[in-house]
């Protein structure tokens, strides 16, 4: 694995904003970054990067399992006990999965470390699966890459098949995010380009302007009663409005399924560590209230169970607070987790986001910043492999 600088290709943010890249940069700075690119060989991706994945997510499932064995367990994870039920409906009805991300600490030496599984809302959808591969094709036929050269990357081809398996193409999907979020409202355009492709009859409606009936149906801005409904907003949130009380009620289908609340809530970190300790690819973590946190090492990471883009994440050592992010994350509890060091690239740490499809691995997107935490401004450089 190595760090590539390449020159930009001169035409590339007209080509974004014809192509609805609306947000490579923002406030000023830019967000997705051709100035550099990760390098890789083809053993690093399938023996270090996808079969890791998908090792990764078969553990999560398992623990999914634990979790809606136990209450304590639930309780835990602060999931209100008025969803109990309906979150173990939908995993013994075995309702699908349509993605995640799993956020790994890669140098190309050594396993790959879990930070986190983006289980319910991960963004960044479009520029792994879409503008990334963009990006190889053109410095390809410039020459300015290998004819050999090339990417982890099956993002859009699997999200297409998955959308066609899961959704019954005699329904219609409904596709929604909150009206206030630019990157949201394009990750949810590219899934909804990628319903179409499926073959399915797809609708965007924002969140705000969905409604429900006293038969507890939800429905778009016109009055459509929705059936299947992607829904790019975390269910703690949703378990917090005013409709929550709702869901368990109505036929409507959410994806991610409601058992994704589960994963979606960084108390899986611990529970994970309990359940296959000294996993090569998991980090230790524990409870803010367990004993045995005192055996971390003395640098670790402190994180809300329930936080975005890095939010409230703060990272200490003996000495204290050494760096943290503002947010408004936190009030549910925190965790703890062994602190292990970031890839560092000149003055630039990096992180992987490794997909995964259903149960199948992806493709990856990278994220680089001087901080130590990815936040939301953290920039997306591309890779290739050689």
């Amino acid at each position: 694995m190595k760090r590539i600088f390449l020159p930009e290709r001169p035409n590339w943010k007209h080509q974004a904003a014809a192509l609805g890249f609306n947000f490579h940069s923002m406030y000023g700075q830019p967000y997705w970054d051709e100035t550099r690119a990760y390098e890789f060989t083809l053993s690093q991706i399938e023996n270090d990067l996808e079969s890791v994945t998908e090792d990764l997510n078969t553990c999560c499932l398992e623990l999914v399992d634990r979790v809606l064995r136990d209450e304590q367990l639930l309780q835990k994870l602060e999931i209100p006990e008025a969803y109990w039920d309906w979150i173990n409906r939908s995993w013994q009805a075995g309702e699908p999965a349509l993605y995640g991300r799993f956020d790994l600490l890669y140098d190309g030496h050594g396993p790959a470390k879990m930070l986190e599984f983006n289980a319910d809302t991960p963004t960044s959808l479009y520029e792994t699966g879409f503008f990334q591969w963009n990006w190889i094709e053109e410095l390809i036929g410039n020459q300015q890459l290998p004819s050999d050269a090339d990417q982890f990357n099956s993002l859009q081809d699997k999200l297409i098949a998955r959308l066609a398996d899961i959704v019954d193409p005699q329904e219609h999907l409904h596709l929604t995010c909150v009206s206030d979020a630019k990157e949201d409202r394009a990750t949810v355009s590219y899934l909804q380009d990628c319903a179409k492709q499926a073959g399915l009859q797809s609708h965007f409606v924002y969140l705000e302007d969905i409604g429900v009936d006293e038969q507890h149906r939800f429905a778009d801005q016109h009055s459509y009663v929705i059936d299947n409904l992607f829904k790019l907003y975390p269910y703690e949130m949703m378990f917090r409005e005013a409709y929550g009380p709702i869901l368990p009620k109505s036929n409507i289908r959410l994806i991610e399924p409601p058992w994704k609340a589960i994963l979606s809530n960084k108390g899986i970190l611990p529970l994970l560590w309990q359940m296959f300790p000294n996993h090569p690819n998991l980090l230790p973590a524990y409870f803010e209230e367990d004993a045995q946190k005192s055996a971390l090492s003395s640098k670790y990471v402190k994180k809300p169970l329930f936080s975005r883009e890095g939010a409230n994440v703060t990272l200490c050592d003996p000495n204290g607070v050494q760096e943290q992010a503002s947010g408004p994350y936190g009030r549910e509890g925190f965790i703890y987790q062994s602190y292990h060091a970031p890839p560092k690239f000149g003055d630039d740490y990096c992180v992987i986001g490794s997909w995964v499809i259903g149960d199948e691995a992806a493709g990856i997107g990278i994220r680089e910043d001087h901080s130590r935490i990815t936040k939301d401004l953290s920039r997306f450089v591309p890779h290739y492999i050689k």
